[in-house]
């Protein structure tokens, strides 16, 4: 009797030979317990079966052999058994695929990599991760300022009075302590870098390590929570973004994909960190993502608002910006408010220089990184004895002062405070970001500024409109996003006219920054690590494209001492182009064309002449590490059509060789490739 088995690898018993050979020997009974063991258990689980389970009892049939035959199944037939089993043994597995399909990995891969609808729908997943992870973070950090300062359960630390002193200075340095803990740690078991999305988005195509994020999480809550002068933002985006890579990875997404799941990621948290899913989804595609397509606009926008509604359901209206009442807006007040936004990008790039000087002096200092953060603790105390608004991010200072009407000199001076502040603790080393804190500055910028309206004719703009510009002026001089903060301001006040007027001055203080200084505040820091990155925008393939990968490696060489006529014999016109010349160590000595070697330019000579001398290119090389942008600039510059490879300038071994051609082809098949991605051909 002979088994036939159909599966989905079109494998059948046969092709295990001895291996089932045991099976077939076996009487009636035990066929039938192995048949209906097989149907049952594939009937209830639905997934590849076992059948240990129901076989273990058999004797002589060993495991192993059961467990080749259960490798794949779809349908078990006896074919040609006796006459009185023909009938009863042929058995139909049904494999219920509806019910094992919602649980398959390889069907959601298929789904997020294939369908806009897939990936809109690991977008909603990331959004509400974002959702929770900005409640269950805010949560910790108002229950650490609780704690730690003995605040009242619903006040925020920035507007609450902190009779005690002591508190004010011990708790940031505390906290400095704490996390210079951390950053010995990190020094000693963690050598690399943390990479933030903006980062990961432009250099590593969306691959952003989970581990990373948590360890910034920690330290932005330790900071956050002990007092020091910086927002959650950060951590916001950090985890959330954290996460959709971390789906993305094992939904196997492209690259483009995965560079729209973590901007997903950092939309969801900054649209649940705002109750704004607009700013949310518009701070992604301005500094995330670095591009605005219609493939990217649905899970983007899915993202957001899954967040802003997992965020309002949790913690309701806690983060919500109340601006309380605002006047109207004339074509009068567009003036006044352009040139608040030209003040706002001034100080935004005096507030960026000023967090890069205290890092500068810190690293230039014989002060040990770990016992940075606990100084600059001790510099937030004593600017916290003066007032503590200057506290933590800054939101009840916001509400404060937004709501009240406050004397110049004080609004001057708390906001030279928080300045300093913010740019100790940043430069320090506290983690963190200035996103809220550049709002709140923004704020005190506008309601400084409102006190010179009645010098403008005709104006008719109220403080509190004077802050929202302001606000929305200076945070786009430091994070960057014209949009992103119009929109904020959109969903702050609600009003059309306002936010056309705010659109104005952000237009102007990005116009002024960009002209004056190039830099937002991360890619500032950037440029001072030695990154050219200007943005997120997906520069990381350039640097994959590397000359290694370009390069020919079967490249004919020749001893650079022959001479002109032994080097005719070895190289007949027509056999090569170009050839490479060593010296007798190896060492790269220079390229020479062939056929210049046979234009008859050596038989003017009487003696005759070594292919050195013919030698072109001896000092200009490329290296294997170098980039297709670097290459083709270096055949620029030498205007050669193609260069010898080495493998470093101290050795020069030859390794290969590049033509310009060739590089300038890859180059432009790859620029059409992220061209074609980013517009959702395909």
């Amino acid at each position: 009797m002979n088994f036939r088995y159909v599966g989905i690898r079109n494998l059948t018993l046969n092709q295990y030979g001895a291996a089932a050979r045991p099976l077939w020997n076996r009487p009636l009974h035990a066929q039938f317990l192995c048949g209906l063991g097989f149907f049952l258990t594939n009937s209830l689980f639905a997934t590849s079966v076992s059948f240990f389970s129901c076989t273990a009892a058999l004797p002589g049939v060993p495991d192993d052999h059961l467990s080749e035959i259960c490798r794949s199944h779809e349908e078990v037939k006896i074919v040609n058994p006796s006459p009185k089993s023909r009938k009863f043994f042929r058995l139909k597995l049904p494999r219920f695929r509806l019910i094992r399909r919602p649980f398959d990995p390889a069907a959601w891969q298929a789904l997020a990599r294939r369908t806009e609808l897939g990936l809109s729908i690991a977008g909603a997943i990331v959004g509400a991760a974002a959702g929770i992870a900005v409640v269950l973070m805010s949560y910790i950090a108002s229950e650490m300022h609780r704690l730690i300062f003995r605040i009242d359960g619903s006040a925020r630390l920035s507007s609450s009075t902190i009779g005690d002193h002591f508190l004010l200075l011990i708790a940031p340095i505390g906290g400095g302590v704490i996390l210079g803990i951390i950053l010995f740690g990190l020094a000693r078991y963690r050598k690399r870098p943390l990479v933030d999305p903006i980062e990961a988005n432009a250099l590593h195509g969306g691959r952003l390590s989970l581990t990373d994020s948590l360890i910034v999480v920690v330290q932005n809550l330790v900071s956050n929570g002990f007092g020091a002068s910086v927002g959650l933002e950060a951590g916001y985006t950090q985890i959330a973004a954290g996460v959709a890579s971390k789906l993305g990875l094992k939904l196997k997404l492209r690259r483009s994909d995965l560079r729209v799941l973590v901007g997903c990621g950092a939309a969801g948290a900054i649209a649940a960190a705002f109750n704004a899913p607009l700013t949310g989804a518009f701070y992604a595609f301005e500094l995330i993502i670095g591009a605005y397509t219609i493939l990217s606009l649905t899970p983007v926008v899915v993202s957001a608002l899954v967040a802003t509604l997992v965020a309002r359901m949790l913690a309701g209206s806690e983060f919500t910006i109340d601006v309380d009442q605002f006047g109207a807006v004339l074509p009068a007040d567009y003036i006044p408010a352009i040139l608040l936004g030209i003040l706002c990008a001034g100080v935004g790039i005096l507030l960026m220089q000023a967090v890069s000087f205290v890092e500068e002096t810190a690293r230039k200092s014989s002060i040990s990184l770990p016992f940075r953060p606990a100084l600059g603790g001790i510099a937030v105390g004593l600017l916290a004895f003066v007032s503590p608004q200057i506290l933590s991010g800054g939101h009840g200072a916001l509400h404060l002062n937004l709501a009240s009407d406050v004397a110049v000199s004080s609004l001057l001076a708390l906001f030279f405070l928080k300045a300093v502040a913010s740019a100790v603790s940043i430069g320090s080393g506290f983690r963190g970001g200035l996103f809220f804190a550049s709002l709140f500055m923004g704020a005190l910028v506008g309601k400084m500024f409102a006190y010179a309206a009645p010098y403008f004719w005709d104006a008719t703009l109220t403080p509190v409109i004077y802050a929202v510009v302001g606000m929305s002026s200076l945070a786009v001089a430091v994070i960057g996003g014209p949009l992103t903060m119009t929109f904020l301001a959109l969903e702050i006040t609600g009003d059309f006219p306002i936010t056309a007027l705010v659109l104005a001055a952000v237009i102007t203080s990005s116009f002024v920054v960009r002209s004056t200084f190039g830099y937002s505040f991360a890619t500032w820091r950037f440029h001072l690590r030695g990154e050219s990155i200007r943005s997120a925008h997906d520069v990381g393939w350039i640097r994959n494209l590397t000359v290694d990968k370009l390069m020919r490696a079967d490249v004919k060489t020749a001893r650079a001492d022959v001479m002109v006529d032994e080097f005719k014999k070895a190289f007949p016109i027509g056999s090569a182009q170009r050839v490479v010349l060593v010296e007798e160590t190896g060492k790269y000595a220079g390229l020479i064309l062939v056929p210049e070697v046979y234009s008859g330019l050596t038989e003017q000579e009487d003696q005759p002449r070594f292919v050195r001398d013919l030698a072109h290119f001896q000092s200009d090389v490329l290296l294997p590490q170098m980039n297709a942008k670097q290459a083709a600039a270096l055949f620029e510059r030498t205007q050669s059509e193609a260069l010898a490879v080495v493998s470093d300038l101290i050795e020069r071994k030859v390794v290969g060789q590049l033509s310009e051609s060739h590089t300038l082809r890859r180059y432009s098949e790859e620029l059409d490739r992220q061209r074609r991605e980013v517009s959702g051909e395909f």
